[in-house]
């Protein structure tokens, strides 16, 4: 058995994923607003078999209670991946911590970063282990 074919193939999803955002990318270029990177996204991702969610609504609770605070993941895909777009020149930590809260909110296993930026197209891919809570960013081995 080769283990590492075996663990990237358990993350072609994330590759598949990325490459219809480069095709977004090629053809929006960059500056836009997220909004539009998000519908053509969307679009082209259910055009290739994916359930796609967009602006997916995340409430906020203090043990029982409901808060008047809220949120708004950009898209949740196949109900297991939490995409969080950017359009900006860098991702840094907070763009992160967002995407990492939300998955730890949701306890969905998977997030992405995406970010639509001048330099071009670059995302992170995050698997949250749900016994533990920790997530890791996902690496593929060559």
């Amino acid at each position: 058995m080769d283990l590492i074919k075996e663990h990237n193939n358990k993350y072609d999803f994330f590759r598949e994923i990325t490459g219809v955002a480069m095709k977004v990318h090629s053809k929006y270029k960059y500056g836009l607003l997220e909004s539009a990177y998000e519908a053509a996204l969307k679009y082209l991702l259910k055009e290739n078999g994916y359930t796609v969610e967009s602006q997916v609504y995340l409430p906020i609770f203090w043990e029982d209670v409901q808060l008047d605070q809220s949120y708004r993941m950009d898209l949740v895909i196949n109900n297991d991946i939490i995409v969080e777009l950017k359009s900006i020149n860098f991702i840094d930590t907070p763009q992160r911590r967002q995407l990492w809260n939300y998955m730890n909110l949701t306890h969905k296993p998977y997030g992405m970063l995406i970010n639509f930026s001048p330099e071009g197209l670059y995302s992170e891919w995050y698997h949250r282990n749900d016994t533990t809570g920790e997530i890791d960013k996902i690496k593929l081995i060559n």
